[in-house]
């Protein structure tokens, strides 16, 4: 049994199709399914149903695969404590970020991060909360950028700042009359929400009903995928909406005058990193930490004057 053929069982698991488990990890297809082969004789067990489409493993070869991935993720562990010692911050950091902070977070801190430590190679995965929180578990992610707090199972969360919302309304709402607002301020019948799976609808939703008598169902009948389409929903279609303040950073004059702050304390979200509790690459993970707090605005960084909203 080695680590290649552990890598191989694993590779096949997830991507549940030979020609797609061997060019994910650069060898020929016979190879990989010589050394699945291989190491099924070894054990004396069949890891794979290869007469389903996809391929799904076993019984026995589920239990398997996932021991493997302990096995590897503790056999990496070698090669990233050498790492660490070497001195320099260098090697491969695999993120998780979720959808509502991506295209906000990233261009702030991505240019300097790179130009202080360029030899680390950063790959960044745009996914839910739920499936980042699956990946770390998997040892599929090192790192996870995500709005907190949540019920994490030897997951460690590290808050990095705290964003307010703002609420965003359309020319015609009566909302810009006002300089301020408050939640009972908002008719919900105006309002554009996010999909279901976006942990930024749910603090939306407990906010609103927070404070604002429910409503019929109705009034959350136009939802949206993105934060860009709730923002181009509003100034095509009238209405408003709740947003995250970094999402606003390049708003034309025009639509910065439709910005409505809400009175203090402000209603914001928790933006933490979430690593694995045996986390192996802590400097790079340090260095992206101390990165991303040095590019928040400043009023970001700590929890005055603000409610930090349930998911």
């Amino acid at each position: 049994m080695t680590l290649t053929q552990l890598e191989y069982i694993v590779a096949l698991s997830h991507y549940k199709s030979f020609l797609s488990a061997s060019d994910k990890t650069f060898v020929t297809q016979p190879t990989l399914s010589m050394q699945i082969k291989k190491l099924e004789d070894e054990l004396g067990v069949i890891l794979f149903d290869r007469s389903k489409q996809p391929i799904i493993p076993t019984e026995m070869g589920k239990q398997i695969i996932e021991q493997a991935k302990i096995a590897l993720h503790e056999a990496n562990k070698i090669k990233e404590l050498i790492k660490e010692q070497s001195g320099d911050i260098q090697g491969k950091l695999k993120i998780g970020i979720i959808p509502t902070l991506a295209p906000y977070l990233l261009p702030l801190f991505l240019k300097s991060f790179f130009k202080k430590f360029p030899k680390v190679s950063l790959v960044v995965e745009e996914v839910i909360t739920d499936r980042i929180i699956e990946q770390l578990q998997n040892n599929e992610l090192d790192c996870g950028i995500l709005v907190t707090p949540l019920p994490l199972h030897n997951i460690k969360s590290t808050p990095l700042f705290y964003e307010p919302f703002v609420g965003y309304a359309s020319k015609s709402s009566r909302l810009t009359k006002k300089t301020t607002i408050t939640m009972e301020d908002i008719d919900l019948r105006e309002m554009w929400i996010l999909n279901e799976g976006h942990c930024m609808r749910s603090q939306v939703e407990n906010l609103c009903f927070g404070s604002v008598p429910s409503k019929e169902e109705n009034n959350f009948e136009y939802q949206s995928g993105s934060v860009e389409t709730l923002i181009k929903l509003v100034d095509s279609n009238g209405g408003f909406t709740i947003l995250p303040e970094l999402s606003i950073h390049d708003f034309s004059s025009k639509q910065i005058n439709r910005i409505r702050y809400f009175r203090n304390p402000e209603p914001s979200r928790e933006v933490s990193l979430v690593t694995p509790k045996n986390v192996i690459k802590q400097r790079m993970i340090d260095a992206l930490k101390n990165e991303i707090v040095e590019c928040v605005p400043e009023k970001m960084k700590n929890k005055n004057q603000k409610t930090v909203v349930k998911i």
